[in-house]
């Protein structure tokens, strides 16, 4: 394993996504190695079924995640809904074999064992299906943001389906979401979407 991968992030500023994959490791491998790494800042890990992938997101990755993140929750507070951020939390089912930590994830209306929707961003593919991981996971709704578009996906029986608009969160103009998220500046998309939505 590449030693600068885990490194602790307070250290140095990672500019670009790194990725490291694992195969053949066995679901206690996986929790061990975890549980060992739970103080390296920022190191997520994605297992399904004996493939372990390590991720240390760079420096576009965080900026991205961010700002989805701070528009979803000011958009739950202005409009008075009972968003409960739980960040990236690591989500596990020993007997799916499956675990990850995903970039935010909420529950509405009070906090949930496993989140109502978790968001993604993808700079770089790693070599694991993320939908694979989350169906495996039973998390309802999974928003995948890539090359500045965002992409809903609401898991209906045994597959994620493409949907135009959160089953969570109804109202929420994705469309205006999408534009200020692109919007260079992060202040001013926060104060444009904020703006828009009053």
């Amino acid at each position: 394993m590449n030693p600068q991968i885990l490194e602790k992030t307070e250290n140095f500023v990672v500019e670009e996504d790194r990725r490291l994959t694992l195969y053949g490791v066995t679901w206690e491998q996986y929790e061990t190695i975890r549980d060992t790494l739970d103080d390296y800042a920022g190191l997520k890990m994605i297992y399904i079924e004996g493939t372990l992938e390590f991720f240390m997101p760079g420096d576009k990755h965080e900026r991205s995640k961010k700002i989805i993140a701070r528009l979803v929750e000011l958009y739950c507070t202005d409009k008075n809904i009972r968003l409960y951020a739980s960040g990236s939390t690591t989500y596990r089912k020993k007997a799916k074999e499956k675990g990850l930590e995903p970039d935010e994830s909420y529950s509405i209306g009070e906090f949930k064992e496993f989140p109502d929707f978790a968001i993604e961003v993808i700079v770089t593919s790693g070599s694991i299906a993320l939908l694979e991981v989350y169906k495996g996971l039973e998390i309802p709704e999974v928003w995948i943001w890539r090359n500045g578009k965002l992409s809903l996906y609401y898991l209906r029986g045994e597959n994620y389906e493409l949907i135009e608009k959160s089953n969570f969160l109804p109202e929420l103009d994705i469309e205006l979401l999408v534009r200020c998220a692109n919007i260079a500046d992060q202040y001013d998309a926060v104060v444009e979407f904020r703006n828009a939505i009053r």
